[in-house]
């Protein structure tokens, strides 16, 4: 198959994929019998194709995908008026502590924060797929360790959690810039 016809596959499954696409997705449309190297090699010229369109191939923490650039967002948000949730402060910190300490227990946020969890805000990141219970800390009680997810890196546009922006060290109380204890 020539270099072209693997492009067009490959553009065509992007732009009709409803999430993201793994190389080991993508190696199944040609039985596996091409290399990551190819794979990768084909997706750069696509997204070189791309570059000056309205919409960007980009790559997730969970495989690639086309998504609309940010500059042609405002008129599409026009199509569909619904509003994403807003989620109060208290999600918002849980939030960013689970991101950044992860994995942590309830027990965890409520030192960080000063103040109780409430469950409603750890369900509605749960129900939302942006954290989950990764395992239990062997500590008397057993309590839920919870991380995010990958949904969660992609939905924020990453590749990985390491993208995250730095946090700024001067604003934070001490107790947020201790390591997690996993014990």
């Amino acid at each position: 198959m020539d270099l072209r016809k693997l492009e067009s596959i490959l553009e065509v499954a992007l732009l009709a994929a409803r999430e993201p696409l793994s190389l080991a997705d993508m190696k199944k449309m040609f039985d596996d019998e091409l290399g990551d190297d190819l794979l990768r090699k084909c997706l750069e010229t696509l997204r070189a194709a791309w570059r000056d369109r309205p919409a960007e191939l980009v790559q997730l923490a969970s495989g690639w995908r086309f998504r609309t650039r940010a500059e042609y967002m405002p008129y599409l948000e026009r199509l569909s008026p619904e509003r994403p949730p807003r989620y109060s402060r208290a999600v918002l910190e849980t939030l960013a502590i689970i991101a950044y300490r992860q994995p942590v227990t309830r027990g965890d946020i409520e030192g960080i924060r000063g103040v109780a969890v409430n469950t409603n805000a750890i369900r509605a990141l749960e129900e939302r797929g942006w954290i989950d219970v990764v395992g239990h800390r062997e500590t008397p009680g057993r309590p839920a360790l919870y991380a995010t997810t990958g949904k969660f890196i992609d939905d924020l546009g990453l590749r990985s959690l390491k993208e995250l922006p730095a946090l700024e060290l001067a604003v934070l109380p001490s107790n947020l810039l201790e390591p997690a204890d996993a014990t």
